[in-house]
């Protein structure tokens, strides 16, 4: 991969990773990291996808120097980034329906902290932390944070991070809900990889469906009916995949499965 792209994409072994090299957002960086998830989103060979940010940071949210400059020259460019960049970043990660594993070395903040709850897993270092931010400029929240925290935390919970913008700790934001795991500063990069190239090895189709499912389900706008008959067909389909026939025989030979994702 190259050093001077500000997000970089590769795929080996069946897991695409996404590293973010740059934590403050510009319109450049955005663009960038939009069309890395969009290759990570239209890959038909990857069967995890692992996003990564720095030692320092995973994500700090908008350059507030580049947000500062365009209210000055241009305030309509300024104020049409939610729609151009970030709301499309949030829909290709929600395009991505494999497990995605979010590795979060430092700060993850704002639009930062909106992007790693998108997620499925996130891994993070101890030094780590976590805010919204957003009212501590006048604004509020974008890239679908909102919508995320409630779904982890709660409407109280959700209200008083974004109300009162506080920062977390990993180890509250563990605590919270709003990490996977918590690891020491040195291992978060090695860890994350770890998890992703265990779910990359995994039942892939049976990881799509469940995704599916749980995504339905946090929803919340569907019944329980027709939630039951959705993992009924769901099931139907998955009996019949190699994964499926094979870890039952292995099961039974009392053998670990090896799963080929089809």
């Amino acid at each position: 991969m190259s050093e001077h792209r500000a997000a970089e994409f590769e795929e080996s072994g069946g897991l695409a990773t996404v590293r973010l090299n740059s934590p403050a957002l510009t319109v450049g960086v955005k663009e960038e990291l939009l069309a890395a998830l969009r290759e990570a989103a239209d890959s038909t060979t990857a069967r995890a996808v692992l996003l990564l940010g720095s030692d320092r940071a995973f994500c700090v949210g908008q350059d507030l120097a580049e947000h500062a400059r365009f209210l000055g020259e241009a305030p309509e460019r300024a104020l049409t980034t939610v729609r151009e960049h970030y709301n499309r970043i949030v829909l290709a990660l929600e395009d991505i329906s494999v497990p995605v594993v979010v590795g979060v070395g430092g700060a993850c903040v704002g639009a930062g902290m909106g992007f790693a709850l998108a997620g499925d897993v996130r891994i993070s270092a101890r030094r780590a932390k976590f805010g919204t931010a957003f009212t501590g400029i006048g604004l509020a929240s974008d890239s679908g944070l909102a919508y995320r925290l409630v779904r982890a935390l709660g409407q109280a919970r959700a209200m008083e991070l974004m109300l009162l913008g506080e920062t977390v700790g990993a180890d509250r934001a563990l605590e919270l809900g709003l990490v996977t795991e918590v690891v020491d500063d040195d291992a978060w990069d090695t860890r994350a990889r770890e998890v992703a190239a265990r779910l990359a090895s995994g039942p892939t189709l049976a990881f799509t469906a469940a995704k599916r499912e749980v995504r339905a389900a946090a929803a919340g706008a569907r019944e329980l009916p027709s939630l039951l008959e959705e993992e009924a067909e769901l099931q139907n389909r998955l009996g019949m995949t190699a994964d499926h026939v094979g870890a039952v025989n292995s099961f039974l030979a009392k053998e670990a499965p090896t799963f080929t994702g089809r």
